[in-house]
């Protein structure tokens, strides 16, 4: 029996840190979907190719001859991408535009959503992305989508970027956070979205420990099931 929670939402919802969390509160694996494109984004950015992305064909290419791996570690999961570790590397500024640019096209789309499911059909876990109760297991017993509004989710990015090192102005985070969302929520493949099944939170002014807590009363208060095979 492998239980699937999925957690879709916008960039900067909190979705990492509520997701990661989660998955220790319910001792299932957690599976960070986006960083499997952010992946792509970082090595079609370092293979040369600039915004926007003109040879979709080659993209697929690259996303094709990839192995990426999702490696356990106590801070959620490694990012290996063909022997390398790019955790910190995909969290750069400029891959999220990647990530967003490369998760349009379907080729890409098709190869780490085929993956998705292998993870989650194996292992089971809480999943968060931007389509994993629409497309990549639409049939999940448990789909919460995570939200807020974008000037608290650029504040939120800002104040992670600068954690890390790398600072940013917030309005240029916010001005590419925008673009993403419209990016994201208009792509012709797999747009994202939400509906009925989903369970709507606004982060606004709750803690990760009040959303994760949430979120678990949820799942606890439902009778388990296992995943259909996606």
């Amino acid at each position: 029996m492998t239980l699937i929670v999925a957690i879709d939402g916008p960039s900067g919802a909190g979705k990492s840190t509520v997701a990661k969390a989660l998955a220790e509160r319910l001792a299932v694996p957690y599976i960070d979907t986006g960083a499997m494109y952010r992946a792509v984004g970082l090595a079609v950015r370092d293979a040369g190719h600039a915004l926007p992305l003109r040879d979709p064909d080659e993209v697929v290419g690259i996303a094709n001859a990839m192995q990426i791996e999702l490696v356990p570690d106590p801070r959620g999961a490694r990012v290996v991408a063909d022997g390398r570790d790019v955790t910190d590397a995909i969290r750069e500024p400029d891959i999220s535009l990647y990530a967003s640019a490369v998760s349009a096209i379907p080729g890409v789309r098709r190869r780490l959503v085929s993956e998705q499911q292998r993870l989650g059909r194996a292992r089971g876990g809480v999943m968060e992305g931007r389509d994993i109760g629409t497309r990549v297991f639409p049939d999940a017993p448990f789909k919460f989508f995570l939200t807020a509004p974008p000037s608290v989710r650029a504040l939120r990015r800002a104040l992670e970027l600068a954690r890390r090192g790398r600072p940013e102005p917030y309005e240029k985070v916010l001005s590419e956070m925008e673009k993403r969302d419209r990016d994201d929520a208009t792509r012709a493949d797999s747009p994202l979205t939400l509906d009925s099944s989903y369970i709507l939170l606004d982060t606004e002014g709750l803690t990760p420990e009040g959303v994760v807590d949430e979120l678990a009363k949820r799942v606890a208060g439902e009778p388990r099931r296992s995943s259909p095979p996606g």
